[in-house]
């Protein structure tokens, strides 16, 4: 056997056919692209903002390995977030990780991980890793929760996990509350809140903390202008978060992230104009998006907008729009309630524009 064919051979020994099975995550290349696919805030910190941060990292001693269960860091978000006393918090390197922490706990109970579809992939993704069994409950055509439907799945399935992402993503609504509080009374299992984008919306479902004991919530600071320093958090009961802490890699928050979330959050505020600015401008975006012609756009409570292609389908319109250097996320294909659907960014008026332009152009039949 040549070294290729041991390889392979060594692969399909060791590596279960399900990991082999599945597509890697893929990043588009955005170089030199209006990047309007990753929901990322569009602005740099103010000149006097970084110039204050550079001098603190300048005193960082990188040799050093980082506070492993960074209490100061934990302190800021708690004062910020208005975590309560009883509560505690759990730092991911991103909501990733804190989603593949929660499947490895459950990963040996037998029992499937729950998610309403359409929704964040990585809730799927990480089950397959873990060799989780996954069970999709599907929202109805307007993207909300199938009350009777998900309630049945529960009782028949008993989830160990159910994640719902509030305001949904890649759809842009809010769940009713309703809803989701009977989801959490019907479930014998936890049930994880990602409010990823709930600072674009009026949403807050920390209080559920204290009437439900099997909920967690699960927040970022990417969406609002932190996407590089990659932290999640995860915020529930100290009990569940001990167990869960057991799971975290030690060190798991690097020294700089650390030290830039404690800073970017003594200056919230910058980071909070900025997010009314894009609340301003999804609004714009919204109307004049929902005025052009072979275009349904759906109302959304995040920083993006989920939009339907009517008469050119939405891979060709995702790839005039790159020809005229705009990136968007094309989601045509990942669900069937996704067929020919886009999801655009909300960013700068300067860009939002940009994006108009170019898909007035894109939408010629």
């Amino acid at each position: 056997m040549t070294r290729d064919e041991q390889q392979l051979a060594l692969i399909e020994a060791l590596v279960p056919e399900g990991i082999r099975a599945i597509q890697p995550y893929k990043v588009a290349d955005a170089t030199g692209m209006v990047k309007l696919d990753a929901m990322e805030n569009p602005w740099h910190w103010p000149d006097a903002m970084v110039e204050e941060w550079m001098a603190q990292l300048r005193s960082v001693d990188i040799n050093r390995y980082p506070s492993a269960s960074a209490p100061k860091l934990k302190a800021a978000i708690r004062k910020q977030m208005g975590v309560s006393d009883t509560d505690d918090i759990l730092l991911g390197n991103g909501s990733d990780e804190l989603i593949q922490i929660i499947s490895m706990m459950v990963s040996q109970t037998g029992r499937p991980i729950m998610a309403l579809e359409p929704s964040f992939v990585m809730y799927k993704m990480v089950a397959m890793w873990m060799g989780v069994p996954f069970v999709p409950v599907t929202l109805d055509q307007d993207f909300q929760i199938n009350l009777v439907d998900t309630l049945a799945a529960i009782a028949s399935e008993r989830p160990s996990v159910i994640f719902i992402a509030q305001p949904n993503n890649p759809t842009g609504n809010l769940f009713d509350l309703a809803s989701i509080k009977s989801i959490a009374a019907a479930s014998e299992g936890l049930v994880i809140l990602d409010e990823a984008y709930t600072a674009f919306s009026d949403s807050d479902l920390l209080p559920m903390l204290a009437e439900f004991p099997n909920v967690l919530v699960m927040r970022t600071l990417s969406k609002v202008g932190l996407a590089g320093l990659r932290l999640g958090m995860l915020i529930g009961s100290k009990a569940w978060i001990a167990e869960l802490d057991k799971l975290r890699l030690p060190y798991n928050i690097n020294v700089l992230t650390q030290l830039s979330t404690e800073f970017a959050i003594k200056h919230f505020h910058v980071f909070e104009a900025q997010t009314q600015t894009i609340r301003e401008n999804r609004t714009r975006l919204f109307d004049a998006l929902s005025a052009m012609q072979g275009l349904r756009v759906w109302p959304s409570a995040a920083n993006f907008l989920l939009v339907k292609t009517e008469r050119v389908p939405a891979k060709t319109v995702f790839e005039r729009l790159r020809s005229h250097g705009i990136l968007v996320k094309i989601l045509d294909g990942a669900h069937p309630l996704l067929k020919d659907c886009l999801r655009i960014n909300v960013s700068s008026i300067e860009e939002n524009d940009m994006l108009l332009k170019a898909m007035a152009h894109s939408l010629i039949e």
